[in-house]
């Protein structure tokens, strides 16, 4: 049962897991929320190349994500969809890999919440077309991230760019209102304000309605 009090999102820590899906190399970034406050805790990747088996490699993410989580314990994960191109395969790949690191948070009950590239690459730049290069940098500026704590791989960095637009979604959410049982979509309000929303009466079809509708 959910809690009918929720604390609010930024007023206790929470921690963030951010997943950039891939089948070769899978990058992850924690990221801790403290009143507020952000911090990169911690980023990497999850190197798939040694496995021969994309089979192996699927079972591989399971394992490392499982790992992950048990952790640093995150009370949310952000992961990336995949993005729609045009090669089959590869889309049917990184599907997979998404499904499995879905799967490994769903196993520790992590909430799951899921954005598209071009939402990450806006929220953290401002630019739904930016580069890899350039979310890393906005990332290395706004969380005071060093030299010595970044990765070979843009992976990482892509991952935490999820877990930020995350938090960044959760702090707007917070500031309209929306956390803690507030009403994201017109359906859900109505689900949420029985009381408060007046429903039509439902017209009844008659053969004379019928011929008016033709005309």
């Amino acid at each position: 049962m959910a809690n009918p009090n929720p604390t609010p999102y930024g007023e206790k820590e929470t921690v963030i897991l951010g997943i950039d899906p891939g089948t070769n190399v899978l990058g992850y970034g924690v990221l801790k929320v403290t009143a507020g406050r952000p911090k990169m805790e911690a980023m990497g990747v999850i190197d798939l190349h040694r496995c021969a088996s994309p089979y192996l490699k699927l079972g591989r993410i399971y394992e490392r994500v499982v790992g992950v989580i048990d952790a640093f314990l995150p009370d949310e994960l952000a992961i990336e969809a995949p993005f729609f191109g045009k090669n089959v395969q590869s889309m049917l790949k990184l599907g997979r890999a998404q499904g499995v690191a879905i799967a490994a948070a769903i196993s520790r009950d992590v909430p799951i919440h899921e954005y598209a590239p071009l939402k990450i690459k806006m929220a953290i730049t401002g630019n739904g077309q930016a580069s890899k290069e350039q979310v890393a940098d906005m990332l290395k500026r706004v969380l005071h991230i060093g030299e010595e704590s970044l990765v070979p791989y843009l992976d990482a960095t892509d991952a935490l760019a999820a877990a930020y637009c995350h938090h960044l979604e959760q702090t707007r959410a917070a500031r309209l209102g929306h956390t803690g049982g507030g009403a994201r979509s017109w359906a859900e309000f109505v689900r949420q304000n029985q009381n408060r929303v007046s429903r039509p009466t439902p017209t009844r079809i008659t053969p004379e309605l019928c011929k008016k509708l033709s005309k």
